[in-house]
């Protein structure tokens, strides 16, 4: 009765659900076709360029120990052979010949003489020679001992007239240097070298200016100009 009044009741829900299925279906299956088909054809390889190869890997390498060297083991000595040594016998010396003696020249008288005479003349002239030297030194030693008079004469004369002074100590020297005429008469007189006293070096100076005139030497032959003395006054 209510069917009637209110007539076919329409169920719009089932119509989508079927359509919504079948959209579903499709689709899967459009799936597994592209998948087959995309399984038939081999995959396109890609290639990359990388700018910076990757570092290489760290490989941690263990030391290794050295090989043991066995130490060789000595070689042998070679023997080394002694030469033998073959003494030969020395031939024996050949006696020298003993020289000829040479024979004596023949004599010559006119040379042995002349020879003879050279040698007297040699002889000779040496002992002439020794004569005068010893002659000289004889002359020499004549006129030192009498220059040594002549000295002694004039300062035995100077010391005469010498004053000693009174303070004079000890026994010093004076040299004077006195020029002279041959007569004896004193010239000048100069002191070459001071006792250290000064009385005693006045003293005598004024005993020589006192003097003259000095001794005269003999021979006269002995005469110089200028004498050197020496006085001292323990010498009195």
């Amino acid at each position: 009765m209510s069917a009637a009044v209110f007539g076919q009741r329409y169920e719009p829900g089932y119509g989508r659900s079927f359509a919504l299925a079948f959209a579903i279906h499709a689709l899967l299956i459009a799936v597994m076709f592209l998948g087959v088909r995309m399984q038939s054809y081999k995959p396109e390889t890609v290639s990359v360029e990388l700018w910076e190869p990757p570092p290489p890997p760290q490989v941690r390498v263990e030391p290794t120990p050295p090989p043991k060297v066995e130490p060789e083991p000595p070689k042998p000595e070679p023997k080394i052979e002694k030469p033998q040594i073959v003494e030969k016998a020395l031939p024996k010396p050949k006696p020298k010949a003993e020289p000829a003696k040479p024979k004596p020249p023949p004599r010559d008288l006119e040379l042995e003489k002349r020879m003879r005479e050279q040698l007297a003349q040699e002889q000779s002239e040496f002992r002439d020679r020794q004569m005068k030297e010893q002659a000289a030194r004889e002359q020499v030693a004549a006129r030192d001992r009498a220059m040594a008079a002549w000295i002694s004469k004039i300062r035995n004369k100077i010391r005469s007239n010498i004053n000693l002074p009174q303070d004079l100590a000890g026994n010093p020297e004076a040299i004077f240097d006195v020029a002279l005429l041959p007569t004896g008469e004193v010239l000048t007189v100069r002191m070459r070298k001071s006792s250290g006293h000064k009385g005693y070096d006045e003293a005598v100076e004024r005993a020589i200016l006192k003097s003259s005139p000095l001794p005269k030497p003999e021979p006269a032959s002995l005469f110089v100009r200028q004498l050197e003395l020496r006085f001292r006054p323990l010498d009195q």
